[in-house]
């Protein structure tokens, strides 16, 4: 199911009408019973005085009324009063006694209430307002009731309406477009970013200008320019991988198509396998070479990163991986130790980079050590976490070659040995990508070759 995704100016602007809508309508609301009130006090005070006026000229409370006068009232035939004014006289029980309409008693009124009591209503269809009096005669209780229609009261709320709500109105449309324009000037500086990345080429990683981005979108322009540079370490790395890839395979293949040629014009048995011997050669150099080249590209930075990390135990790691290089030692005539812990040793990290990076320090231990000579693995714990040592007593290496081998493709002149140079390299990402510190030295007595590799604490 598609789900419809508004631009951000038309989120806000709907938002923002809402907002503003619904202002307007709580204010109209509440200036409608505001009106209403205001509107009723100067009314109700010409309706009470009139009140008075018809009781005073009935005499009502002096014990001498006269109801069978006919107080004169506004009848609603005058224009400028359009509103008719009745009274009722009624006793205590509600009876009727005078008057020109029919007024009934107040919903609210109760006996004997002191003072003018006001109500709403409605008569012959049309809304009134009515006061109620009482007045005490002879131990009687008399009830005068005197009500009107609202023709000047509704005039007079619908004119301060229209001075209240139009104007509001007109204030909110003019906010309206004041937010609209805000808005637009407001996201220029995204739409010039917009435009920035889009007419960028594919191969342009540099980072994104945010000083003239507002304050809040700072930190995604951060986070975008966080991923620009982890792009171009990835990126970086491939062309790394393409590059060595091509120059290191270069020769080995070219050596396996003059081999190949040779064994195929020759029909001499001792020449055909010669060449056959220098294939098989050339093919298994080219398969270490792809596997070091794969391993290095998998353990550079931006390669997998640290998303598959666990908690290892660096002692049975490191014990059951010179396990697998005892044979090949013994083949060389040379003592292959392990010294490890009784306890486990917990490291974080992942298994295979670093099973990948001990059995390139066991394998060039094995390679460059005499025949007759010793290597030790061993695992120690430390201070902040524990130590990986591979040792030998080998030739070693000088000091001025020392920072030299960790670099790709970097072989010490008159070793006798083959190799493409990698293998110290593969160490150097390995222990970079766990954050571990490596250090090269000179093994026990100043003989051969120690390397150890110190993780943090997990």
């Amino acid at each position: 199911m598609e789900t419809h995704i508004l631009s951000l100016r038309s989120y806000l602007m709907q938002r923002l009408l809402i907002s503003l809508y619904l202002l307007w309508l709580v204010s109209t609301v509440v200036g409608y019973f505001a009106t209403i009130n205001y509107a009723n006090q100067p009314y109700d005070l010409v309706l009470l005085q009139r009140a008075n006026d018809v009781a005073e000229q009935l005499k009502l409370g002096s014990g001498v009324e006269q109801l069978s006068r006919i107080p004169t009232l506004p009848d609603g035939s005058d224009p400028a009063m359009p509103d008719r004014v009745v009274y009722t006289v009624t006793d205590s029980e509600g009876r009727k006694l005078a008057g020109n309409g029919n007024t009934l008693r107040p919903l609210s009124y109760r006996r004997g209430r002191p003072g003018p009591l006001f109500s709403d209503g409605e008569r012959e269809g049309q809304k009134v307002r009515m006061v109620s009096l009482t007045f005490t005669s002879n131990d009687n209780l008399l009830q005068l009731h005197v009500s009107e229609t609202t023709h000047q009261r509704q005039e007079l709320i619908r004119g301060i309406l229209a001075n209240i709500v139009i104007p509001e109105l007109l204030l909110t449309l003019i906010a309206l477009g004041v937010v609209w324009y805000g808005l637009k000037q407001g996201l220029r500086p995204l739409e010039r970013l917009r435009y920035e990345v889009l007419e960028r080429r594919r191969d342009d990683l540099s980072l994104l200008d945010g000083s003239k981005a507002p304050t809040e979108v700072r930190p995604l322009i951060d986070a975008v320019n966080d991923l620009l540079e982890r792009l171009k370490l990835v990126m970086a790395a491939q062309q790394r991988f393409v590059a060595d890839a091509a120059h290191q395979l270069r020769t080995p293949f070219a050596g396996l198509k003059t081999q190949s040629e040779l064994a195929l014009r020759t029909n001499d048995p001792e020449r055909k396998q010669h060449a056959l011997e220098h294939i098989l050669v050339s093919t298994r150099h080219g398969i270490r070479l792809v596997n070091q080249l794969l391993a290095l590209a998998r353990n550079e930075p931006g390669g997998q990163g640290t998303y598959n990390f666990s908690s290892l135990n660096l002692n049975q790691l490191a014990q059951e991986c010179t396990v697998n290089w005892v044979q090949m030692a013994l083949d060389k005539n040379i003592d292959i130790g392990f010294e490890g812990q009784d306890m486990p040793i917990s490291v974080i990290g992942d298994a295979n980079s670093l099973i990948e990076m001990l059995n390139n320090l066991i394998d060039n231990a094995i390679r460059y050590t005499p025949v007759g000579g010793h290597i030790t693995v061993k695992v120690n714990p430390t201070r902040i976490g524990a130590e990986l040592c591979v040792e030998d007593n080998g030739p070693g290496i000088a000091p001025q070659h020392r920072e030299r081998v960790f670099e790709r493709f970097y072989r010490i002149l008159g070793s006798g040995q083959s190799g493409s140079g990698l293998g110290l390299a593969i160490v150097a990402e390995v222990a970079k990508r766990h954050g571990a510190k490596l250090q090269l030295d000179t093994g026990n007595g100043g003989i051969g070759t120690r390397i150890s590799i110190e993780f943090p604490g997990s």
